[in-house]
């Protein structure tokens, strides 16, 4: 049978070349055609907006309509090849810029995706495997030899942090697991105590983060104030500068530097307003006048008795003090009220 002729001799649409030549682009570089976006648009950690044409991470997620993560991958992997000297530093890329990118057999030394291990749990092991790009035999054989399971966690760190990472995609689904994690952690010293370390690093991010991303502060007093236009942008600098951290590194110290660093402008921010640093030290005295009522509302005696069993000249004392204190204290705001 003969074969149909192409007719490819007339005008070729411009939006079919412009397919076809963007095609060929990342048929022959990969990943790096998107990296390159990324790293001339994005500026390095700790740089601020003023020093630096381009946005941060986040800036560039929102604007492309993907997580600020994804848009980090691609970063750390243009930042790993630019140690190695395959493509150009951030600094040497304006917004714009074209460079020659490597081949796209070298994108994937590189780039680290997201685990898709996530969205297979529950499953079947052989779905899973499957799911995971790996033949289920293999799955299979693992599940049947626990011993040499734990074996490999407890000799090598790499089958550790991949038996890690896969228990923690299990705990949304495995109320069973997940509750005798609580347990380990809780009767295991050590892990308490990390527990509590990572949960106040929490704690200092989401502090630095809600300045970056809605412009909200919260005084020592616990007001809540608009971030001025300074502080927002130190806050999202230090964010850029632990968004660059790899998964292996500890966020604690870079956690409390930004933490200090963004509450020591707020101290400023307060100070350097009359009117604030009045309403804060207004909310201070009422939150100390709170706290101070209801703990000396604690202090009832039910029964004649029990107060004989408990007495101690002390106590008297220290509440003739405490009333000395208050006295002092309501005489110095009559004052304040008579001069007004």
């Amino acid at each position: 049978m003969q074969e149909a002729q192409d007719d490819d001799s007339g005008e070729v649409p411009e939006a079919i070349t412009r397919d076809a030549h963007e095609f060929g682009v990342y048929a022959r570089t990969g990943g790096w055609t998107f990296a390159l976006k990324v790293a001339r648009s994005v500026r390095p950690g700790g740089q601020s907006a003023e020093e630096s044409p381009k946005v941060s991470a986040r800036r560039f997620a929102g604007l492309a309509g993907c997580s600020a993560e994804r848009v980090m991958r691609f970063y750390k992997a243009w930042d790993k090849a630019a140690d190695d000297g395959l493509v150009p530093q951030f600094e040497a890329l304006a917004p714009g810029a074209d460079v020659e990118l490597p081949d796209a057999d070298v994108w994937l030394t590189y780039y680290v995706s997201r685990s898709s291990a996530g969205s297979v749990r529950g499953q079947a092991i052989s779905e899973a495997a499957e799911a995971e790009g790996i033949r289920p035999t293999k799955a299979l054989e693992v599940a049947e030899n626990p011993t040499a399971l734990r074996a490999a966690i407890l000799a090598d760190p790499g089958t550790a942090e991949a038996a890690r990472k896969a228990l923690m995609d299990r705990l949304g689904e495995d109320p069973v697991l997940r509750s005798g994690l609580a347990r380990d952690i809780v009767r295991t010293d050590d892990l308490k105590k990390a527990v509590a370390e990572e949960t106040k690093t929490g704690g200092r991010l989401d502090y630095v983060r809600k300045i970056a991303e809605e412009g909200q502060i919260r005084t020592p007093a616990g007001q809540e104030i608009e971030a001025p236009r300074q502080l927002r942008e130190e806050a999202e600098r230090h964010l850029s500068l632990i968004d660059e951290l790899d998964e292996d590194e500890e966020a604690g110290e870079w956690a409390r530097e930004a933490y200090d660093s963004v509450r020591t402008l707020v101290a400023e921010t307060v100070e350097a307003d009359p009117e604030l640093r009045v309403q804060e030290r207004r909310a201070k005295f009422y939150s100390s006048l709170s706290k101070a009522t209801k703990a000396f509302e604690e202090l009832t005696f039910d029964d004649v008795q029990e107060i004989d069993d408990i007495y101690e000249d002390d106590m008297v004392r220290r509440l003739e003090e405490l009333q000395q204190a208050i006295s002092a204290c309501i005489t110095a705001l009559q004052a304040a009220q008579q001069q007004d």
